[in-house]
């Protein structure tokens, strides 16, 4: 691999970096964005501290590939990683590889979700994944280096901090590289602490205008419960307990006095519909599946309470992260270096973001779920996608911010809608997608 070529030298300024990421925490849903009912104090103080990303953009809204791309900075087709439930390849360089190479001790705690229960062959020296976490208190276990798996008490997203603030405690004094991966919000979305759930009684927190049944849908009373308020109301609770987490990441790095030599991210790997354009959960095009939180703090470099708008997506992740910390990238990244838009610098604009839904396989249900396959372009004004045989919406995001006028066959909007498609074929090529797509 590439990675064993590089030096073991660190600098002794070299910061560190703690990537926190939540699953399924659409954009829309923080104080923030576009819910201000919702209690996210400690995501809003991080946004005050750092740079916030409004378009940040989760190029495949599933969770295993999205976990592909963040690890190795590759397209899906590239690493193999097409749908849930993939594992991730022993020949793929990970950012794990790049920062441990250079010199930084490099840990991984959560929902791993590419195959097996052990992250160092991919480049950590401290490896604690977790499993059965859906069932978010007393049924997740953790996996240490020895042994048989530990079964703890509690709320899993809490236990996991637990091990990242330990983790914390203990490298301190050495640079350290740290993804923390929480389960909450996905699904059990009845399953949020009381005390969260307790902030919003029930009508306290809007749905977003283009929220519906779906009455078309031959799902659609069964789609209408699982998007009713009980389960929206415990959505939205974990987000709040997920924002206690980052709090207590954000109070450690204080008391140990690193937090200006910390580079820490708050992100998610995708969104969640939750009812809007009718359909549930994730693998859409549309904002509220691929629109996630990226809010980045490093006191002194980052420009403090600065909003991009820039088109950052998770493969630009990995290039973006090493650049930042001046370590060298891993060998294949395909993505940008958004390191100058984090710092607050104009830097080189990406005019799309390419999205996908590429296989169902393994979603539950197979083929039978219900999210249709599709590639697509997300640009700053527009959302562009066709099924796998022929066209399917074309939104300008500017004026229809909602999604709800789709303009595929608009007359006025053809010469657009060639330019995109030609663009996606561009896009489809460089990523290595062996769908072939009809003409425009």
């Amino acid at each position: 691999m590439a990675v064993s070529s590089r030096t073991k030298a660190v600098g002794a300024t070299r910061p560190n970096v703690v990537y926190v990421f939540s699953d399924e925490h659409r954009y829309q849903s923080m104080s923030i964005s576009e819910m201000h009912e919702l209690h996210t104090p400690n995501m809003a103080s991080l946004s005050r501290q750092g740079t916030l990303f409004a378009q940040c953009i989760s190029n495949y809204p599933v969770c295993s590939p999205y976990r592909g791309i963040l690890q190795t900075g590759r397209w899906p087709y590239q690493t193999g990683v097409i749908d849930n439930n993939e594992p991730l390849s022993l020949n793929e360089d990970t950012i794990g590889n790049a920062f441990q190479a250079a010199g930084y001790h490099t840990g991984y705690i959560g929902k791993w979700h590419l195959g097996g229960v052990r992250a160092e062959p991919f480049g950590y020296d401290t490896s604690l994944i977790w499993t059965g976490v859906n069932t978010h208190y007393d049924n997740a276990q953790y996996h240490p280096a020895l042994g048989d798996p530990v079964r703890p008490k509690g709320y899993n997203a809490k236990l996991m901090t637990d091990q990242a603030l330990e983790f914390i405690d203990e490298h301190s004094r050495q640079p350290f590289f740290l993804m923390l991966s929480l389960n909450p919000p996905h699904a059990d979305f009845l399953g949020a602490p009381q005390d969260k759930k307790d902030l919003y009684p029930e009508g306290s927190l809007p749905f977003r205008p283009n929220y519906g049944p779906g009455q078309t849908s031959a799902d659609a009373p069964s789609i209408a419960k699982r998007n009713s308020w009980p389960f929206y109301q415990g959505y939205h609770a974990h987000i709040s307990a997920i924002d206690d987490q980052l709090g207590r990441v954000m109070t450690k790095l204080d008391q140990l006095g690193i937090a200006d030599n910390t580079i820490l991210v708050y992100s998610s790997d995708h969104g969640s519909m939750f009812g809007s354009h009718g359909v549930g959960s994730k693998r859409q095009p549309y904002e509220e599946s691929i629109r996630v939180p990226f809010i980045a703090r490093w006191p002194g470099h980052i420009e403090p309470g600065n909003v991009r708008p820039d088109l950052f997506g998770a493969i630009d992740k990995v290039p973006t992260l090493c650049a930042l910390a001046g370590v060298d990238a891993p060998s294949g990244c395909a993505g940008g270096d958004f390191s100058s838009q984090v710092r607050g610098v104009s830097g080189p604009i990406m005019d799309a973001q390419f999205i996908m839904h590429i296989s169902k396989l393994n979603a539950s249900g197979g083929n039978n779920h219900p999210a249709p396959l599709f590639r697509g372009l997300r640009t700053s004004g527009h959302t562009y996608a066709v099924y796998p045989d022929r066209p399917w919406c074309l939104f300008n995001n500017t004026s229809d911010p909602f999604q709800q006028q789709n303009l595929i066959n608009d007359s006025d909007h053809s010469e657009l809608r060639k330019e995109l498609h030609a663009e996606l074929l561009r896009r489809m090529a460089r990523a290595e997608d062996p769908l072939v797509l009809p003409a425009a």
